[in-house]
């Protein structure tokens, strides 16, 4: 089995690593995050220039091509120095571009995915609802009632991450009360953020600042027909496999923070003296840094392997799962073995340390807990199913 990039691949590593040197620096990076009610309309613009909201999408539709394999290159390079502020590229690359290009009409393609490759578009997603968490559909309260030219929503979404200056929303909605189970009978919709009816509040939050974490609130909002994303009723079946994407790509930005890690790491360990020296010479520390190093490359080959399988077309849900439960966990040990290094400079917001560490964080709980996680890798091993 060759996990080897191609050339073609390498080179476009090469070219992120130097373009977020360049243009994303981590002092940039670290200014953008304080200034955390502002959402970085700045960084959005730079990655439109790079083309990089094109990634992933057809050339037809003005996209730059590539396939999972492309997407997690560019997830890792950005995370490296953005570390959670890669989602300002992330999330509408999975909730626009991945889920219109594989279950919108010809029609929603034209109109969406060549607005999100020219930097036009915002994306945020709408499935998590207060009362459910991670059991999203018994928790689902949101309702969608089929009226004359479309549906009338109700309901509420919270922690839907750029919702507050998006253009569209992926909403999930139920459509159907009367199922035999509770994964039948919902539905995907794009819902314009700014339809009236809407009100977006933002979430204070521990990490992943400037992002913008919001609850939105639905009062009788109304979506036209033409805005129904794939099959009514089918929302769950068409979820399972776009979700592999995202958890192939947040795995992506696990690794690319623990490289941005291991680099603050290593530059701090030779340039910081102590005792005669540079602290780099105790071996303690030097133990730590191989931990990380060990972590990184582990982190690195599940991600690969799951990435690899979908870039093939082949199943690849337990190996998805299995790389985000590694690369989120490791990360965090990581980032909190990165801290221990720097000693009180890494608990100082005038380094990055304390950044990677509070945004990987929150992979461990999102978009699905690494318990449940956990669960559907065991009932992929052939347990019984401990969640109906």
């Amino acid at each position: 089995m060759d996990f080897e990039l191609s050339e073609q691949q390498q080179l476009f590593r090469k070219t992120v690593d130097e373009w977020v040197d360049q243009e994303v620096p981590k002092e940039w990076a670290r200014e953008l995050e304080k200034d955390e009610h502002n959402f970085p309309h700045a960084l959005w613009d730079k990655f439109t220039q790079a083309g990089f909201h094109g990634i992933g999408l057809p050339e037809e539709y003005g996209g730059q091509g590539g396939d999972i394999l492309t997407q997690m290159i560019l997830a890792r390079g950005l995370a490296r120095s953005l570390a959670g502020l890669t989602w300002v590229w992330g999330i509408t690359s999975f909730a626009g571009g991945k889920s219109v290009g594989i279950y919108g009409t010809d029609e929603q393609k034209r109109t969406h995915l060549t607005a999100i490759a020219e930097g036009r578009e915002k994306w945020a997603i709408g499935f998590t609802e207060p009362g459910g968490g991670t059991d999203l559909l018994g928790g689902m309260r949101t309702r969608a009632k089929k009226v004359e030219g479309g549906w009338v929503v109700n309901g509420q979404k919270t922690w839907s991450s750029m919702s507050h200056v998006a253009d569209y929303i992926l909403l999930l909605a139920r459509t159907d009360e009367y199922t035999a189970k509770r994964h039948q009978g919902v539905s995907l919709f794009i819902l314009p953020a700014k339809s009236e009816g809407v009100t977006i509040r933002e979430i204070p939050k521990v990490g992943m600042r400037a992002l913008g974490s919001c609850d939105v609130y639905l009062d009788d909002v109304f979506i036209p027909e033409e805005n129904l994303l794939g099959e009514e009723n089918k929302a769950w079946y068409m979820l399972l496999p776009t979700l592999n994407n995202e958890r192939i790509m947040l795995s992506s930005f696990c690794v690319g923070i623990m490289d941005g890690v291991l680099e603050d790491a290593l530059r701090y360990v030779m340039e910081r003296e102590a005792f005669g020296g540079p602290i780099g010479r105790f071996q303690a520390l030097q133990h730590h840094i191989a931990d990380i190093a060990m972590w990184r490359d582990q982190a690195e080959l599940m991600v690969n392997r799951a990435a690899w399988l979908q870039s093939l077309g082949r199943d690849c849900g337990q190996e998805a799962n299995m790389a985000k439960v590694v690369a989120s966990e490791l990360g965090g040990q990581a980032a909190d073995l990165g801290l221990q290094i720097l000693g009180g400079m890494g608990y100082s917001a005038e380094t990055d340390m304390q950044r990677y560490w509070r945004d990987v964080r929150l992979f461990r709980i999102g978009p699905v807990t690494n318990e449940m996680a956990r669960n559907g890798i065991a009932e992929g091993l052939g347990l019984p199913r401990s969640f109906s």
